[in-house]
């Protein structure tokens, strides 16, 4: 079911969600969080997509963010909002509300979206693509348990990762980093099977790649030895080589699908290991809503490797300020005597 509204208010938009669920015979809501999406024009089908298919393992209330700021001078008198509500099969199992901010009001959506927020329910935002420097001083990002960029999406990954970095906030998390994780799991498994002391480490993967460089990061700062950076044809992240005292453990993944696990002394083993879509990494942020302290101590690592530029130093006072007191002071008791 849709209903869409033009020239509204976040008042009229709550009534039309009760109204839609009453129509449709669902009168409770049996959502355990909001999603804020912001994002533009151009990117909404496939974040809304995304969000759905992910509300399936968590049921959600979805609210999509999209400003269209107006060149005009006069864009106080244009400022407006449209919405649309989806519910039912519509919107998965959960609701849906797209909302569109002209003119001024797009500089404060904070307003708008904190009356349509699920009462005493987790809050996450997700920007797919242009997300703010500091995603926890962001006006929505402030609202929010849980902040979700995708440094990937960036036009210098590299750069992005050292923003993120910086700025971070406890319950800051990228989707690079998610893509992950099932590496990280099989590297840590084989490391489990066999207790050897690993001397060195290779990730292989496509140039620019933000998994890549973050899985090196993880490695170097939890292995504690030298981790090369190499590059291949893709796609995404393709190998990892971990040299040992005892030989080399290999994951190999050349096709983005099918990986093969190498290691001394027993067969080599066929693992699933397939580029997962952006529905499946949402869901899985959304399991945890607590800080992730691997993920930050792994970003802050490897800040320095990726040449962001360093944070700016408090200036220091000038010398000359003291030795000018200490005249006048000194005039002040000549002049007494």
């Amino acid at each position: 079911m849709k209903i869409d509204l033009t020239e509204t208010t976040s008042s009229k938009i709550n009534q039309a969600l009760v109204s839609a669920r009453r129509a449709i015979g669902t009168p409770a809501i049996g959502m355990v969080l909001t999603l804020v999406i912001v994002t533009d024009e151009e990117n909404a089908y496939d974040a809304l997509k995304s969000a759905g298919d992910a509300s399936r393992e968590h049921p959600s209330r979805i609210i999509a963010v999209i400003k269209r700021v107006s060149r005009s001078p006069r864009s106080r008198r244009d400022a407006r909002l449209d919405a649309e509500v989806r519910v039912g099969s519509d919107a998965g199992t959960g609701e849906t509300v797209v909302l569109r901010l002209h003119g001024e009001l797009a500089n404060h959506a904070q307003s708008v979206v904190l009356p349509l927020l699920l009462p005493d329910a987790p809050v996450v935002v997700w920007w797919p693509e242009g997300a703010p420097e500091d995603p926890a001083k962001d006006p929505l990002g402030a609202l929010a348990q849980r902040r979700i960029t995708d440094a990937y999406s960036a036009e210098n990954p590299g750069d992005e990762l050292a923003v993120r970095a910086r700025s971070y906030s406890p319950g800051d998390t990228d989707l690079s980093w998610t893509r992950i994780t099932p590496w990280r799991s099989m590297l840590a498994a084989a490391l489990d099977q066999q207790q050897v002391e690993v001397v060195s480490a290779t990730v292989e993967g496509e140039s620019e790649n933000p998994s890549c460089e973050l899985l090196a990061m993880w490695l170097a700062d939890r292995l504690k030895v030298p981790v090369e950076r190499t590059q291949s044809g893709g796609p995404g992240l393709t190998a990892v080589r971990m040299q040992t005292r005892n030989g080399v453990i290999v994951l190999d993944r050349p096709d983005g699908s099918l990986a093969t696990l190498s290691m001394q002394g027993q067969p080599d083993r066929a693992v699933a290991l397939k580029r997962r879509d952006t529905a499946e990494l949402l869901a899985e942020e959304l399991r945890r809503l607590d800080p992730d302290n691997t993920y930050e101590a792994t970003v802050k690592f490897g800040v320095e490797k990726l040449g962001g530029p360093a944070e700016p130093k408090p200036a220091e006072p000038a010398p000359a300020a003291a030795p000018a007191a200490a005249k006048k002071t000194a005039a002040k008791k000549a002049a007494a005597k």
